[in-house]
């Protein structure tokens, strides 16, 4: 196939370069050192298969606008395959990020069998391969479709059919190996509709027994393979189950805790999942950092006037600069990276508009990096941080974690002392500032 993307005919600009037509990043430098390692290794960008090249920019309410020409083409759908692939890894060369992700469908067209679709993927991976090392482009993760076919309706691991479980577990099996060929980093499950649309029909318990099931053989698989690299699961609350398993990371958390797989699993957080679950993208990074579930991220934001996972590209440095904060104060990525898990709007019809996405939503988190940095720098989070905290080092902090301590010695000790605290100001407003113009003072 000839090149897709011919109005771009070089790999883009970084930033300090001429960027000419807006194709060239503004705050992007692979080169430049952020928080001691260069740019491109603290971000670990990838490029998602999926919604780039595989889905036709079609709605509920109307077909695809989108031109791919891969798509629809049922005359030949292994050669179509390949066309897609080529656009794929064209653009991944041209954008010059690291690292894509993949489900097994996206790359590669169902059989009429298990065997068939098997013999497909591998084809088409061994294609990967060889573009991989013509490229220089990586796998940051792979996973499995086991949501979008009707027969996934009343979900996969948790379908009352057990056939439904073992249909799953032979697409996971062959993702995970094709992953692991590859040389991907991560495999991510993310259970579309692991969750139940009424408790009418519901067994709830016998449900999450059986997704826990499902993820053990998974780790056991993955032992059996030599697969070195992070199982990932992907939290989010509904929809398009009313209500899913993997809620958010408190859930899949104790989830995980319960079914004795934390050692198994850490989570793979979706910017746009965490306000579908009533958080902040901080809130999820936060607490995975700090329980240490911490994989993964899928960069992107929803629309605030709209409760659905809209999978927008990410323009708001403000939302993002606190996430990666945490990130890059713990120590930056191990294994994972930022995926754009994104779409264009069904009205950016031209092809170079899949490069004005990615390349806005780079230079953002470029940019918010730079932010993290000053923060860290600046000191003026970990201060007021360690200053609420800081009786909890004195006398009595120190005694209440005693092993000798009891409630009844602290209530007598309050008591004759006639403790009477007074309460302290969390001085949110004065941070909320601070953090404000630290943003607006970097460049």
């Amino acid at each position: 196939m000839a090149d897709f993307f011919t109005d771009v005919p070089g790999r883009i600009a970084v930033a300090g370069t001429d960027p000419g037509d807006g194709l060239g990043f503004r705050v992007y430098d692979p080169d430049r050192i952020v928080a001691g390692r260069r740019m491109e290794d603290q971000l670990r960008i990838a490029v998602c298969y999926w919604h780039s090249f595989n889905w036709p920019g079609s709605d509920i309410f109307g077909d695809g606008t989108f031109d791919r020409p891969w798509l629809g083409a049922t005359d030949d759908p292994m050669a179509a395959a390949f066309a897609k692939q080529d656009a794929a890894f064209e653009f991944f060369q041209k954008l010059g990020t690291p690292f894509y992700c993949f489900h097994d469908v996206d790359m590669a067209p169902a059989g009429s069998t298990l065997e068939e679709s098997r013999a497909n993927l591998d084809v088409l991976v061994d294609r990967a391969q060889e573009k991989q090392e013509l490229t220089g482009v990586r796998l940051l993760w792979g996973t499995a479709n086991a949501f979008s076919h009707p027969r996934f309706a009343a979900g996969a691991a948790t379908n009352p059919n057990p056939e439904m479980f073992a249909y799953a577990a032979t697409q996971v099996r062959n993702a995970l190996r094709a992953t692991h060929r590859l040389g991907g980093e991560n495999y991510v499950l993310w259970g579309g509709r692991e969750g139940y649309e009424t408790l009418l029909n519901t067994d709830m318990r016998q449900e999450n027994d059986h997704l826990a099931r499902f993820l053990e053989l998974v780790a056991d698989y993955k032992r059996s393979i030599g697969f070195t690299g992070m199982l990932l699961l992907e939290p989010k609350p509904q929809e398009p189950t009313k209500h899913q398993y993997d809620y958010d990371s408190a859930t899949i958390h104790g989830f995980l805790d319960r079914y004795d797989l934390l050692d198994e699993y850490r989570v793979n957080i979706e910017v746009n999942h965490a306000t579908l679950a009533g958080h902040s993208f901080h809130h999820e990074v936060a607490y995975a950092l700090g329980n240490g579930l911490f994989g993964s991220i899928d960069a992107n934001r929803g629309d605030p006037q709209n409760g659905w996972d809209t999978d927008q590209f990410p323009n708001s440095v403000e939302e993002l600069s606190l996430g990666m904060y945490e990130i890059i104060r713990s120590g930056g990525f191990t294994t994972g990276g930022f995926n754009f898990d994104t779409k264009l709007r069904r009205q950016s019809m031209d092809r170079t508009d899949l490069f004005h996405g990615h390349i806005g939503g780079i230079d953002t988190l470029a940019q918010s990096l730079l932010v993290a940095e000053a923060l860290i720098d600046d000191g003026v989070l970990d201060a007021g941080r360690t200053a609420r905290y800081a009786d909890w080092n004195g006398t009595l902090g120190r005694k209440i974690f005693e092993e000798t301590t009891t409630l009844d010695s602290i209530a007598d000790e309050a008591t004759s002392t006639n403790l009477d605290p007074h309460p302290v100001s969390g001085r949110q407003e004065y941070l909320e500032n601070e953090v404000n113009r630290v943003i607006w003072s970097t460049t």
